[in-house]
């Protein structure tokens, strides 16, 4: 009779991506030299389930044939980005009659996959390339709130808005969502008009700035994430920070930076004669998000009331929920 395989101790994970992993464990001499398959039990922490693999059950989760340590985990049909996993292992033997002989299951061992690595936000900047649709001209960026926020900016800020912290709406593994602060803007016109909505999902008021406050030459641009929520719309996020600035250096080690003369969601011209305005332009066929980085004063433009509805909740993007069966602006990771 065979003797027992050692129970996996001292689990490690390491090299940890928002779609794939490595692990390795401590297992002897012996067992390496004879064990056929891994059996990896892993599972969302969130949504554990307690019926784990029996002794001797031939696994129904992830198998793999036996390889020299830390072995390789991926696959974005069951890792997603930024999202906390239990893992346990097993070794195994297979037998000649096709059964396995198997270990005890190892401790269970928690950890959080990654964000989007560059790579990954450069496959969702080439899919959001092609729904940009041409570039309209327009002079302002906007922010729609409730009147109570604008009284709290110029009673207890000076004037000044503030960054807030970005939410989690959108491609769940965008490195901007919970982690980078900026001022939200939007900058979207309607077709027959140039002038931004008469409609708002986010309050009766508006605060109007002229565009060059926020876009110009002393300004990086970059890209964020393509996402849509069970539409056919799409949105695109876009990150403004002034050069140099703690929002810049966040972004420049994460996130595409753009050419402000040169992409096709958001572009800055420069006057090409003495008197001339720049020129200001957006995609027009998907939504645009701005964040920028740094406060904004509320005396670099004003405050009015909408022509439209407030109402409009449907539209809010606040904490929302990526479509993933969207061919359109999924990449092939984790969501």
């Amino acid at each position: 009779m065979d003797a027992p395989l050692a129970t996996p101790c001292n689990i490690q994970i390491c090299e940890v991506t928002c779609d794939s992993f490595r692990i390795m464990w401590d297992i002897t001499p012996e067992d390496s030299a004879r064990s056929t398959h891994f059996f990896i039990d892993l599972s969302r922490k969130e949504s554990r389930d307690p019926n784990r693999f029996k002794h001797r059950d031939v696994p129904t989760k992830l198998v793999a044939k036996a390889v020299p340590l830390p072995m390789a985990v991926r696959g974005h049909w069951f890792l997603s980005p930024r999202t906390e996993y239990c893992v346990a292992v097993q070794t195994a033997v297979r037998q000649a009659d096709g059964d396995y002989l198997v270990s005890e299951w190892s401790q269970v061992v928690e950890f959080c996959t990654g964000d989007y690595a560059m790579e990954h936000l450069q496959q969702l900047l080439d899919k959001a390339k092609g729904s940009a649709g041409r570039l309209l001209k327009f002079s302002v960026f906007y922010r729609n709130q409730h009147p109570e926020y604008f009284d709290f900016v110029r009673g207890e800020c000076g004037g000044l808005m503030r960054p807030a912290l970005k939410d989690i709406s959108g491609s769940h593994g965008s490195p901007v969502n919970g982690k980078l602060h900026g001022v939200f803007f939007s900058c979207s016109t309607e077709f027959d008009t140039g002038l931004p909505p008469k409609d708002s999902p986010y309050g009766p008021q508006r605060f109007l700035i002229p565009a060059g406050h926020l876009l110009n030459p002393n300004i990086s641009l970059y890209f964020a994430d393509f996402y849509c929520m069970y539409t056919a719309y799409h949105y695109v996020v876009l990150v403004l920070a002034p050069v140099g600035s703690e929002g810049d250096t966040f972004c420049r080690s994460r996130l595409p930076m753009l050419d402000l003369a040169s992409n096709p969601f958001l572009t800055y011209t420069a006057p090409q004669r003495p008197g001339e305005e720049p020129l200001f332009c957006h995609a027009i066929d998907v939504i645009l998000e701005v964040i920028f980085t740094e406060p904004v004063s509320l005396d670099q433009g004003h405050v009015e009331q909408i022509r439209g509805h407030h109402q409009l909740m449907s539209l809010t993007t606040a904490n929302a929920k990526k479509d993933p069966s969207c061919k359109v602006c999924n990449i092939s990771v984790g969501r």
